[in-house]
């Protein structure tokens, strides 16, 4: 019962920050919203996992995670370059 709480806020956390994403009045609000989806879906995937037992869900989470921090990065890589000229 308590997984499914956790999901269920955990999902109510990414629809707040994707009207973020849509709503946000500059670059660094939509990319530290899309950071915040980042992580929130790494959670549900870690959720998955312990409420499944499986560990292949980790291992998604995992791999998810890296290319997640690379985007970001390239993102911001982006968006500083546009605020310099």
């Amino acid at each position: 019962m308590v997984l499914l709480i956790s999901e269920g806020c955990l999902a109510v956390g990414i629809l707040i920050a994707i009207l973020r994403v849509l709503r946000g009045p500059r670059g660094s609000d939509r990319l530290a919203a899309l950071s915040v989806i980042s992580s929130f879906v790494l959670a549900l995937l870690v959720l998955f996992g312990v409420y499944d037992g499986r560990v292949l869900y980790l291992d998604v989470a995992l791999v998810y995670d890296i290319f997640g921090f690379l985007g970001i990065l390239a993102i911001s890589r982006i968006i500083g370059e546009k605020q310099k000229g």
